[in-house]
């Protein structure tokens, strides 16, 4: 989450000294719009069939990540439009690029999605434990395992 830090003197200069109380109150409401709008940056990185291939595939290779021109033969892209789609995916904080040599290597950034996953999962359930005991960003939980919520209400 990224925030914005007020001092002192910056709320003197535009709020009266009765107001700045206020000023507690708008840093963290401005900080959520900022949270709101990451967040749907990221969703619409992923909002094409390519871009969310390439995000998967680079999940699926983990935070060594691959190549390039690996990424574009396992999915049958165009060096051009490869290059678009990853681009938009950075532009989205939602991969990552390093250089080896000759070679960019893409890796998903597995920090920013754990951040959008919490972001979709912070009021799940009205605050209740809901999810699948046992998850975390990057564990697997078996479909048919039940839910503490439910388990809860069972009993």
């Amino acid at each position: 989450m990224r925030t914005i830090r007020i001092s002192n003197s910056s709320i003197k200069a535009i709020m009266p000294p009765s107001d700045a109380r206020l000023a507690f109150r708008y840093y963290f409401d401005y900080s959520g719009i900022m949270e709101m709008n990451t967040a749907v940056n990221a969703l619409s990185g992923i909002a094409q069939e390519s871009r969310l291939q390439a995000f998967r595939l680079l999940v699926q290779a983990g935070p060594d990540g691959l190549p390039a021109g690996q990424i574009g033969d396992r999915l049958g892209l165009a060096p051009a439009t490869l290059s678009f789609h990853l681009a938009t995916l950075r532009q989205a904080g939602l991969i990552q690029v390093r250089r080896a040599g000759r070679s960019l290597i893409y890796s998903a950034d597995f920090d920013a999605m754990g951040r959008l996953i919490e972001f979709l999962l912070q009021d799940c359930c009205g605050g209740q434990a809901c999810l699948p005991t046992g998850t975390a960003a990057c564990s697997s939980t078996p479909a048919n395992e039940t839910t503490q919520h439910s388990q809860e209400t069972e009993s």
